[in-house]
């Protein structure tokens, strides 16, 4: 067993290693994985060699080629902590539009690969097919680490880089599925045939995808209890990858590697509105730089098994690698060429261009996954040695000859395919902005040379060549193409001040999370459909969400309140922060993109703000209608939340400036945590007290205290929305309504009626037994007093003075 000491010491010379990688690949211009690769088979090689001679180095040799470096290593300690890292930085939103073409790549492919290399090389090789077909899943994964790389340092386009990322997150755990269920077949450790294969894999794929939604969110419903502590959160999330891998793999029996993806992307999509702004990112760092130096020493120590693997390889096994690569390759265009256009003719994604299909059929690169998978192989021990050295060798070959061919090569055929450039639309974005930005930088410089006396003529040798650069020729964007930059860059800025807002604890988690879904649908229809886009996104943003309609039919038909009480208050805060936000927008349009947009692009972009703006205010002025001391409680807590935000950028500011020490700018956050924990969100009382409401209508003022009860025992308290249809024309009556408070308008053969506090309505019906005759319409929020059937004529009988009254209501009405 090696020892301990030792063990770091080797890890450490790694780690330096892979250090000094990065700045030699960026002069190299080379993929940090590809040298890291190398740099782990020179020393994989150089120990072998060194290993059983008599002095120092052979001892290095000995204790390197010691190390625990088994499959479980790469695939249960690597391997969950990079994918979730992966996910965790991916934009969910943009990666669901192209979500049909990544599952094709990331499943279909697979299957289609294992197909075609399977019995290609069982053809060639007369190897049994399920032997080759395992072979054919083990090099199905795809290990993306050096295509970003490259994709990063010459600018790909966004929608390139999106889909070769969501490829590789599921590209692994197809392949693990399936290389699992034919290793399986292939030991006898599993029965059935070509259906109980294709059961257990989806049963493993849909089970991993279930189990890891469920880890993020129970992970994620643990965030507030941390009272955004970053060092406790990360840690939280440190430990979700292998939670959710070895949960899978040993409890449950489905895809580990599944469940990590779908637990990273649960995280992903609700972490922004639970975590800080600020902790978020210090989150998305922290896990950057675990991800660089997991990859590092995954790909090095992987990289020094190659030697073990293809020791004393031959010519032949040579040839039968040339032919792998060949029936991978064929495999990939098939899907690429062949599938993939499929989608784009039955309306499923839009088209994927025959310059980024080239670069996803040669930048499939393989990696660390796949020679961990050949290892799995050799370990195995009911596997015939002919059959381990098969799949080590072929696997082995090929993860070299797409590394050192594909890696290498892929820059030059991404720029010979000129997916280095910025598109039109771009160039011409880039070319005025930076116009903008050189004007104003020779400005600043001249202010600059002013307040430090440095004479002019050598100020002007300075300027003069921002002022040559600023006068180049630009091409000029169209005002539609302006337009929807201009709705882009407000959707983006709209997200940028919820975070600032949540950043300062001044809207519940719920509420952040919609906004920012609003944000992204925002972004969403001003790409897609430009102005009609994003105002139907504005316009959507305020409707009533599924949890509010679902909390208002508890109310309505169970007579549970207190959920839809909680949705109200969101409502509030949702559209006082609406409005704020669509407040400051409205600046930063005149401010930002009058300069750099056009006066008019400025202009409509106000316009549609406007439109945006007037529709939270009736919303927010109907609120306030009837709840006026929620709403002034609400808006009073929102002020001393800015406040104490403020509060505390000024003692960050006093410490960063040197004027108070580091323990007394704790002392004094200390104090605002607490005052803020003092602050807490008012509670909304819906105000459904039956007896409070009966007497806000004036036809039960003449009643005592006795009748009061007794009637409020028979009227059920209803809370109606904006627009909502109380009544319906043709409907049965069920009963006829008070109005406590609110406004409602009676629609009766092209005659509106508007009726208020103290009001009623849905007599007639209930006089005559026939179906309901009008429609009534709630103009606002209102509280109702609904009177069933089965109550009305008791209720009449008991009660003759008020029956006299509903009757000459009814004629009169009758009479209209």
């Amino acid at each position: 067993m090696i020892d301990i000491g030792v063990l770091l010491l080797l890890l450490s010379v790694l780690l330096l290693l892979a250090a000094g990688a990065q700045p030699l690949a960026l002069s190299l211009r080379l993929p940090p994985s590809v040298l890291l690769a190398a740099v782990g088979m020179a020393i994989g090689s150089l120990a072998w060699l060194l290993l059983g001679q008599e002095h120092a180095g052979a001892k290095a040799a000995q204790a390197l080629l010691s190390l625990p470096l088994h499959s479980t290593t790469f695939l249960y300690g690597f391997l969950p902590p990079l994918l979730f890292q992966a996910a965790l930085t991916l934009d969910i939103r943009r990666m669901l539009d192209d979500a049909a073409p990544i599952l094709l790549l990331a499943v279909v492919a697979v299957v289609v690969a294992t197909g075609v290399v399977g019995w290609s090389l069982s053809l060639l090789t007369g190897t049994s097919i399920i032997v080759c077909m395992l072979l054919g899943a083990i090099i199905a994964t795809t290990d993306p680490a050096a295509v970003i790389a490259i994709f990063r340092d010459i600018g790909a386009p966004a929608r390139l880089t999106r889909l070769v990322e969501g490829e590789s997150l599921l590209n692994d755990a197809a392949a693990i599925a399936l290389f699992t269920v034919l290793l399986g077949l292939l030991t006898g450790s599993a029965e059935g045939g070509a259906w109980a294969v294709v059961q257990t894999f989806f049963a493993s794929f849909l089970g991993g995808i279930l189990l890891g939604v469920v880890v993020g969110r129970v992970l994620i419903a643990c965030v507030p209890l941390l009272r955004d502590i970053s060092a406790a959160e990360f840690t939280l999330t440190l430990a979700a990858p292998w939670l959710a891998f070895i949960l899978g793999e040993r409890l449950f029996g489905v895809s580990g590697v599944v469940a990590v993806v779908a637990a990273a992307i649960t995280f992903a999509a609700l972490g922004p509105g639970r975590f800080t702004p600020a902790n978020w990112l210090h989150l998305q760092r922290i896990w950057e730089q675990v991800a660089v130096i997991a990859g590092s020493l995954v790909f090095m120590l992987a990289a020094v098994l190659v030697p073990r693997l293809v020791l004393g390889v031959t010519w032949q096994e040579v040839t039968w690698v040339v032919a792998v690569v060949v029936a991978a390759l064929v495999a990939r265009a098939l899907v690429l060429f062949g599938l993939l256009p499929l989608l784009s003719a039955v309306g499923l994604s839009e088209r994927v261009g025959v310059s980024f299909k080239l670069v996803i059929l040669w930048g499939g690169l393989r990696g660390a996954v796949t020679l961990a998978l050949a290892l799995a192989v050799t370990e195995n021990t009911l596997l015939e040695p002919e059959v381990k050295r098969f799949v080590a060798v072929l696997a082995t070959g090929f993860v070299l000859f797409t590394l050192f061919v594909n890696g290498v090569t892929l820059r030059p055929l991404m720029r010979l395919l000129h997916l280095d450039r910025l598109s039109p639309v771009n160039q011409a974005l880039r070319d005025e902005v930076l116009a903008l930005a050189l004007v104003e930088v020779a400005e600043e410089v001249r202010r600059a040379g002013r307040d430090f006396a440095i004479a002019e003529e050598t100020v002007a040798q300075v300027t003069t060549a921002y002022a040559i650069r600023a006068d180049v020729p630009t091409e000029q964007l169209g005002d539609r193409d302006r337009l929807n930059l201009a709705l882009l860059a407000l959707a983006h800025r709209e997200r940028e001040l919820v975070l600032a807002h949540h950043e300062r604890g001044a809207m519940p988690t719920a509420v952040v999370a919609q906004l920012l879904r609003h944000a992204g649908r925002l972004f969403d229809g001003g790409r897609t459909a430009g102005r009609h886009g994003y105002a139907s996104a504005g316009r959507r943003a305020l409707e009533f969400t599924r949890g509010f309609r679902f909390a208002y039919a508890l109310h309505r038909h169970l007579g549970v309140h207190r959920l839809l009480a909680d949705r109200l208050e969101e409502r509030f805060a949702l559209l006082l922060v609406s409005r704020l936000v669509l407040t400051d927008l409205l600046r930063f349009a005149d401010r930002k993109l009058k300069p750099l947009l056009g006066e008019r692009v400025a202009q409509v972009a106000g316009e549609v703000l406007a439109v945006r703006q007037g529709a939270v205010e009736q919303g927010l002025d109907a609120l306030r209608l009837q709840y006026p001391d929620y709403a002034e409680a609400l808006e009073q807590r929102h002020l001393a939340q800015l406040a104490l935000a403020e509060e505390a950028r000024h003692y960050d500011g006093l410490r960063d400036d040197g004027l108070i020490g580091e323990e007394l700018h704790d002392h004094l956050r200390q104090g605002i945590r607490e005052r803020r924990r003092d602050h807490a969100l008012p509670e909304l009382d819906l105000g459904l007290d039956t007896l409070e409401l009966m007497e806000d209508v004036p036809l039960f003022a003449p009643l005592g205290d006795r009748d009061m009860e007794e009637i409020a025992g028979m009227l059920t308290p209803r809370f109606a929305l904006p627009g909502e249809r109380i009544v319906r024309r043709g409907d049965l009556p069920d009963g006829m309504y008070f109005i406590s408070s609110g406004a409602v308008e009676v629609r009766l053969h092209g005659q509106n009626v508007l009726l208020g506090r103290g009001d009623f309505f849905g007599e007639l019906a209930l006089f005559n037994r026939k179906r309901r005759s009008a429609d009534v319409v709630s103009l606002g929020y209102c509280h109702l007093l609904r009177l069933p059937n089965d109550e009305f004529s008791d209720f009449l009988d008991t009660h003759p003075a008020l029956r006299e009254q509903l009757q000459q209501v009814a004629k009169s009405r009758r009479g209209s």
